[in-house]
């Protein structure tokens, strides 16, 4: 779910924005997060009927 600038997308995205650290950081963990929360409801929701 949350990410680590360790990440080699947390690079690619701040570089092709032109993002500082700081503002890459923001807004990668929002979407880390998002990604992390839709993909457990989808398996989830494929649980009760698979």
């Amino acid at each position: 779910m949350l990410s680590h600038v360790n990440d080699s997308g947390f690079w690619l995205v701040g570089r092709f924005f032109g993002m500082t650290e700081a503002q890459t950081l923001r807004s990668w963990t929002v979407m880390e997060t998002i990604v992390g929360v839709v993909g457990f409801l989808v398996v989830l929701v494929l649980s009760f009927f698979l």
